[in-house]
């Protein structure tokens, strides 16, 4: 399998990008219903929402996504970029789709001005390794409400 291509989403991905996205929640051991889904896919699209969505695409097929968005901050007068999903289907890592994925990120923050991009992961996501190698751990840890 050659390398990846990156790409914004298009309205004709959405039999492609479904599969990457129930992989995403099996890993996280999730399912989100189909109407947050069916509402996620259209704000990705909407060129008004501050949700954004990328393709990683090889031999024809996508095999990788990334959703990410912008918010404000009070701590600078620039915006974060949240890199919320990311996932690559399991039969094409190794092509450096994941941190073609994250670099193509990084360049739309950087575009938009954002001083900070950031994300969340398992602790256990062996997918670390390469989180190390692109961004540094913060030491932060999340809570929710109950």
């Amino acid at each position: 399998m050659a390398g990846a291509t990156i790409r914004p989403l298009a309205a004709g991905d959405q039999a492609g990008w479904l599969p990457l996205w129930r992989g995403y929640q099996r890993f996280y051991e999730t399912e989100i219903a189909p109407e947050v889904t069916e509402r996620s896919w259209a704000r990705l699209l909407d060129p008004a929402e501050p949700m954004h969505g990328l393709a990683a695409e090889a031999d024809g097929r996508l095999v990788g996504i990334v959703h990410y968005l912008f918010h404000r901050s009070t701590w600078t007068t620039g915006d974060y970029c949240y890199l919320q999903d990311l996932f690559v289907d399991p039969a094409a890592r190794g092509i450096g789709a994941g941190r073609a994925l994250i670099e193509a990120v990084y360049a739309a923050a950087d575009a938009a001005g954002a001083s900070r991009v950031y994300w969340l992961t398992a602790e256990g996501n062996p997918a670390r390794a390469l989180y190390d190698k692109v961004g540094r751990y913060s030491g932060f840890v999340q809570y929710r409400r109950f």
